[in-house]
């Protein structure tokens, strides 16, 4: 039934499997829920979508999917389209970004500044980021970042007018006022305001860095406490003992955790490690076999209609993509980890253990951060291992 419906519904005009679909096509006659398929393909909104693609009345292209008005079912089918190689991956943070930052530019009632906040997002926050792009996908927390320069960008021109200014003729007086009087998110204009002044679309104007303050850090025994019921409660599931698990021994962030792929673990008869930068790192006790379970998955999971191949180490909903950190973090947070403050209290931890160097390239993070780090304490990673080991051994 699932194998016919599917036929049926992507032939093309010729009555065969248009070539740029078969691997789709095989993908959804090879559900591990075909009961879950057969009602995409009957019901689903991206079912017709699909159809036209295959009939050749719809162009198969990232464009024609962005111009179609159901959103949800078009991105779907994006994702089914990429993860089969029907279509060349893109950058979609980056395409989501274009498009928020161009709705905001358009409601934007004054030209002059529509103008140059439309300059600012084009050429000066976009630009960096398709250059980190071109590296590598771009991260949702650099996209967050240039958001909120736009962002700073619009709110510092809309102070300026109400307060009948304008950026070329505003004193740095003038920003300050707009600091003092305004929230926090003020200081958000930085960016914007170092850019208009290299450009000389205003005065010599500078927004310093806003003092930042300690944050909150988790208690090291409740750290335990948590850390031993995602070993050992056999009702939580696998992503999230992992995953927190990176969070509350590795220190790393809810970003990076959400991006790693299958390669970053390596599973042998003597061991399990694990690479966060380009140290490996042996995974000990408890959460190496966890480790090992996950992989044991393999690397073609059934993510939605169809099995696809997949590199992620936490999948996400969208066949092809991984997890978000957003949702990593509600996930994790209903056991009562908070990952902010669970990672300071673990980079106070290892901090005091290990060298800021072998820190740096055992964890992915800069020299300058690990050594902020070791500088709010200070030993050795040996000894951290062994503590992880014997603690494990305990729960």
């Amino acid at each position: 039934m699932l194998s016919r419906r599917t036929r049926e519904l992507m032939s093309g005009a010729g009555g065969s499997v248009p070539p740029a679909l078969v691997a789709l096509h095989d993908a959804i006659i090879s559900s591990a829920t075909p009961r879950k398929a057969l009602n995409w393909l009957r019901q689903g909104a991206g079912a017709p979508i699909l159809a036209a693609m295959a009939a050749g009345t719809m162009a198969m292209t990232h464009e024609a999917l962005d111009a179609h008005p159901q959103t949800g079912a078009a991105n779907y089918l994006r994702s089914m389209l990429v993860a089969s190689g029907a279509l060349e991956p893109r950058d979609e943070q980056l395409v989501g970004l274009e498009a928020r930052n161009n709705r905001t530019v358009a409601e934007i009632e004054r030209p002059e500044d529509r103008k140059i906040v439309a300059a600012f997002a084009r050429w000066h926050v976009l630009r960096r980021l398709r250059r980190q792009a071109g590296r590598n996908a771009t991260a949702r927390t650099a996209i967050r970042h240039a958001r909120i320069q736009v962002l700073g960008a619009v709110r510092l021109l809309d102070w300026l007018a109400a307060n009948g200014l304008e950026l070329k003729t505003a004193t740095q007086g003038d920003v300050d006022r707009f600091l003092a009087t305004g929230p926090p998110s003020c200081y958000d204009a930085r960016h914007f305001v170092s850019w208009a002044t290299e450009r000389r679309l205003s005065a010599k104007l500078e927004v310093l860095s806003r003092r930042s303050h300690p944050g909150v850090v988790l208690d090291g025994e409740q750290r335990w406490v948590i850390l031993r019921r995602l070993l050992n409660d056999p009702d939580i599931d696998l992503a999230d003992k992992i995953s927190g698990s990176f969070v509350l021994l590795y220190a790393q962030p809810l970003s990076r955790i959400a991006v790693m792929t299958l390669d970053q673990i390596t599973v042998t008869p003597t061991g399990v490690a694990v690479r966060f930068a380009s140290t490996e790192l042996t995974v000990p006790g408890r959460l190496g076999a966890l480790l090992a379970a996950h992989m044991a998955t393999g690397r073609s999971r059934n993510v939605g209609i169809g099995a696809v191949p997949n590199s992620w180490l936490f999948p996400g909903h969208l066949p092809g993509r991984p997890i978000t950190a957003s949702y990593l973090g509600q996930r994790l947070g209903a056991f009562g980890i908070d990952a902010r403050a669970a990672r300071r209290a673990t980079q106070q931890q290892l901090a005091g253990e290990v060298p800021a160097v072998v820190l740096a390239e055992m964890l992915g993070v800069t020299i300058t951060t690990a050594v902020a780090w070791v500088h709010a304490a200070g030993g050795d990673w040996a000894n951290y291992a062994a503590l992880v080991t014997e603690d494990n051994a305990q729960c």
